[in-house]
């Protein structure tokens, strides 16, 4: 018996001195508990509205006053003109406009009813129904309250016309294919850049490498440089896959979106650089490489609406670079706005490059030292 609970101890020294499995024995699950229960949520909340409210009658503002009572609305703009509305769509400010008619009050009692058109964006088709039926439920409830108190006329009606942007037909193919693109490009070349470099160092040849005339940041780089034309490739691929078979439409600037592709799979490779020089083999880099997958589905707004998400999470998407990809991927190929509009994350792609690429070669300045 004290052998077996030797060797019990034993094993639990051998845990408690690798950090990187109490990390993944203790951390891992708090993580994951955490994603699931608050990332992973099939509610909508925090819609950003624009009203447009063409009465301002008692109606429609009793209206607007219960729109910004429900949680699953935040009115974030009160328009006077229509063509304002499309300039917040493309600068994604806002997922939803409502537009009241003219004589709001005093069309209730024609037959035909006073009209509400409600304009979604459709780049989410499953989001996008969702926020249609939110919307809808709220206003006939509150129809049906101000019958049932005889506030309003038995006659009295509501026409309302729901209209999705950019996705008239609602094809779920518009929304996963910005993701799969970014998650494929991260997971390759995060991945086979970092057992690359793990691979040299590992058979000894890195540091026969590093002893040649050329400067050790160009080396480095030199290894990058074919996985950045593979990945190239696969993008090329993938783009001709989604145009000729899946009809996925570029309705934006072929020239803005091969560019921030171009750019974000800099920082997929260079995040692969960062992996290489904390994983001590091959098997740890392409584990650590799987682990991106984690935060490139979960709290990139791929698969879940970020703004659904607590705070907390919400902030901590903000250093996932899948997130700000697929945001300007979806701006281009489905809403077709021109590069102007997706400057903020090609910016934020671009400094996340410089940081993780000075990050990891100062990591591997001080491990050949």
């Amino acid at each position: 018996m004290k052998q077996f609970l030797s060797f019990v101890q034993k094993e639990f020294y051998h845990i408690f001195r690798d950090r990187r499995s109490m990390l993944i024995l203790l951390v891992m699950p708090v993580v994951l508990i955490t994603l699931f229960g608050f990332a992973i949520t099939t509610e909508v909340k925090n819609s950003r509205v624009a009203l447009l409210d063409e009465s301002k009658d008692e109606i429609t503002l009793d209206i607007s006053e219960h729109i910004a009572r429900n949680r699953y609305f935040t009115i974030v703009a009160d328009l006077d003109n229509r063509n304002a509305i499309d300039a917040l769509f493309l600068k994604n400010d806002i997922d939803m406009a409502i537009v009241f008619c003219k004589d709001f009050a005093a069309r209730m009692q024609r037959p035909d009813g006073a009209g509400i058109q409600i304009l979604i964006d459709g780049t989410e088709p499953n989001q996008a129904s969702i926020r249609t039926g939110y919307i809808q439920r709220l206003l006939n409830k509150y129809l049906q309250s101000k019958l049932a108190t005889k506030h309003l006329s038995p006659n009295f009606q509501i026409d309302v016309v729901t209209r999705m942007l950019y996705n008239p037909q609602g094809k779920s193919e518009y929304n996963f294919v910005p993701g799969v693109i970014g998650l494929i490009l991260l997971l390759i070349c995060a991945m086979m850049t970092s057992i690359a470099i793990v691979r040299e160092k590992e058979m000894g040849t890195l540091e026969v490498l590093l002893a040649s005339p050329l400067p050790p940041l160009c080396i480095v780089l030199a290894k990058l440089v074919p996985y950045f034309i593979i990945s190239c490739i696969n993008l090329t691929t993938i783009l001709l896959f989604a145009t000729l078979l899946l009809h996925i439409p570029m309705a934006g600037s072929w020239i803005g979106f091969v560019s921030i592709s171009l750019l974000y799979i800099l920082v997929a490779l260079f995040l692969g650089l960062l992996i290489s020089t904390i994983a001590n083999s091959q098997l740890a880099a392409m584990l650590l490489s799987l682990l991106l997958i984690v935060p490139a589905v979960y709290l990139s707004g791929m698969a879940f609406p970020i703004e659904s998400m607590p705070v907390p999470l919400q902030r901590v998407s903000a250093i996932v670079p899948a997130r700000w990809y697929i945001e300007a991927a979806r701006k281009l190929l489905i809403q077709g706005v021109e590069m102007k509009y997706v400057l903020k994350e090609a910016l934020i792609l671009m400094l996340m490059a410089i940081v993780i690429l000075g990050v990891s070669w100062r990591l591997f300045k001080t491990r050949l030292e």
